[in-house]
């Protein structure tokens, strides 16, 4: 028999990958969502029509009960988080709700349910924050810098107590930023690839940003989900990093997508203090030793590519918005 799964943020960038990923491997797969007036509902449902959506709060540990009596899952992926840094800083109450004790509720949701069910926490490099060692690894303790990374630190360490404390197979995946051309625009990675487009086709003329200078571990999600799964398939349960091992600067990121296009970012780019955060992480780094070892994962889409693949899409749907804008304007 078929497995089967449940994903929690599921209309988000990882469990769009994920949820493809599990279907080509025969899952049935199944999507938690907040009302099924979900605008981004439609999105997931073209990327992946074999999934099947179920309503669902991290907010409402009832209605996670019911979605795991409904689904019957043999794994649980929880994705669904307040997952943008600078708007956990403007709401971090909500963010430790949902990042922190969804995480809580879904655990003790499976526990009553069926505590046989595999269960992944998504884990996150922030929670290393003001780091104390680099690269980054499984033991490297924790200093989060955000109520993001905070909730995310909740996240993590009552993964690890459910499964000490009930012998579940419950498992995180700290994971370093991973990208794609369906990551949210207001990341920055997107942010900039989005931007390039639109300055490019004559749209626009500046791209403002916080600190150019951050230093970060980026891959492809794509590859990314692929080490989520593999966590679950193990005989024991353990917490794994997974990163590329490289560190690039934000301006190594703007020099490749101005580039892609032909551009100088130095022509366009405003540097606003707006966009700086209380407290920063200046450099994260990942040490994926472990699970390359223990896995047998590792990235296969560099630095250079990944951007490339984002701008040639940004580029691709910003003149398709301009031709469809064209074609609806009365002449």
């Amino acid at each position: 028999m078929s497995k089967s799964a449940l994903i929690t943020g599921i209309t988000g960038q990882d469990g769009s990958y994920l949820a493809e990923h599990l279907v080509s491997l025969g899952y049935e797969v199944h999507g938690l969502i907040r009302g099924q007036n979900n605008p981004r509902a439609a999105i997931v449902r073209r990327i992946v029509p074999e999934l099947h959506l179920i309503e669902g709060d991290l907010h409402d540990q009832s209605s996670l009960i019911s979605a795991l009596e409904a689904t019957h899952p043999d794994e649980v992926y929880n994705l669904g988080a307040i997952s943008f840094v600078a708007l956990s800083f403007k709401q971090a109450i909500n963010t430790g709700e949902i990042t922190g004790l969804g995480v809580t509720r879904m655990l003790d949701a499976i526990r009553v349910v069926n505590p046989k069910i595999r269960f992944y926490q998504a884990s996150s490099s922030e929670m290393f924050g003001k780091v104390r060692e680099t690269p980054q690894t499984e033991l490297t303790p924790f200093h989060p810098r955000s109520p993001y990374g905070v909730a995310k630190v909740y996240g993590h360490y009552i993964t690890v107590n459910y499964r000490e404390s009930y012998g579940m197979f419950a498992v995180s995946g700290i994971l370093f930023n991973h990208e794609s051309p369906r990551r949210g625009l207001e990341f920055v990675s997107r942010k900039i690839t989005d931007g390039v487009a639109r300055i490019k086709l004559g749209l626009e003329t500046e791209l403002r940003l916080g600190n150019i200078d951050s230093l970060r571990d980026w891959g492809f999600a794509g590859d990314y989900v692929r080490a989520m799964h593999l966590m679950l398939q193990q005989e024991e349960p353990d917490d794994f990093v997974v990163a590329t091992g490289e560190t690039h600067s934000v301006r190594e990121l703007l020099e490749l997508a101005f580039g892609q296009v032909g551009l100088r970012w130095q022509d366009h780019v405003v540097v606003d203090e707006r966009f700086l955060r209380p407290a920063d992480v200046a450099m994260l780094v990942g040490d994926a030793g472990k699970a390359r070892s223990v896995l047998g994962w590792q990235p296969t889409v560099s630095f250079p590519e990944l951007v490339a693949r984002m701008v040639e899409s940004d580029l691709r749907a910003v003149a398709a918005d301009l031709t469809a804008n064209s074609a609806a304007t009365p002449r």
